[in-house]
């Protein structure tokens, strides 16, 4: 009789690399995965800063990548992959509306982008369609973007939030961690003045009038997120 470990040896399984910050979310997903004959987890990491670094060393066919976490988020992670070249295929999975993030990690590098509750079942198929090459989003995100890049009639956000550049959105959000205006410097590692300019710019788009109002509407929006 064939075993798994003799069954993945011979079919070469896909290294798979799980980031998420949520010790039990990781111990699902390595159980999950590791199921599946023609995958293997080779590592996990709970924040970004790790993850590059065990990325970079173990060099897996695939991280699966969270959106929100301590430090830097997932979105600078992928971007941070790309700058260092590494040749990692990023699928995203998290629990903040695919309409808001989909888009911005499909252009920061990723490969697909999958809403946490859709399942174990849909999971290995999103991991699979995108060792395969193949971008993976939902059928409602995928008409989302077809629409809107093939000349059709633009569709309205379900949230303002949508119109902020990648950078301005990474700051809101730690605006509605509750780091001030010198944290987010030091996190970013940017200067003063430029976070300034990008909270000018975040108030100006969202239309509000002030940094208390900023912040407030910030600390709401990241409230009706349901989590990372």
């Amino acid at each position: 009789m064939t075993t798994r470990a003799q069954a993945r040896s011979t079919t070469k399984a896909k290294r798979i690399f799980i980031v998420d910050d949520h010790p039990i979310t990781r111990q699902g997903l390595a159980k999950l995965i590791s199921d599946e004959d023609d995958l293997t987890v080779c590592g996990e990491a709970d924040n970004a800063r790790e993850a590059l670094k065990a990325i970079s060393a173990l060099k897996p066919d695939l991280a699966i990548v969270d959106i929100s976490m301590t430090g830097k988020t997932g979105l600078e992670l992928i971007k941070d992959l790309r700058a260092q070249c590494l040749d990692v295929l990023v699928l995203v999975m998290s629990m903040h509306d695919e309409t808001i993030f989909a888009e911005r990690v499909l252009r920061a590098g990723a490969r697909g982008y999958i809403m946490k509750q859709a399942g174990g079942k849909i999971l290995v198929q999103a991991i699979r369609q995108v060792l395969s090459s193949q971008v993976y989003v939902s059928e409602k995100m995928s008409a989302r973007i077809l629409e809107r890049v093939s000349g059709g009639r633009p569709q309205v956000g379900n949230s303002p939030v949508e119109i902020l550049s990648d950078r301005e959105f990474e700051v809101f959000q730690l605006i509605g961690h509750g780091l001030g205006t010198r944290q987010i410097a030091e996190q970013l590692g940017v200067s003063l003045k430029t976070i300034e300019v990008h909270r000018a710019h975040i108030k100006k788009k969202l239309n509000l009038p002030d940094g208390p109002s900023l912040v407030g509407h910030a600390i709401r929006w990241l409230e009706t997120q349901s989590g990372s």
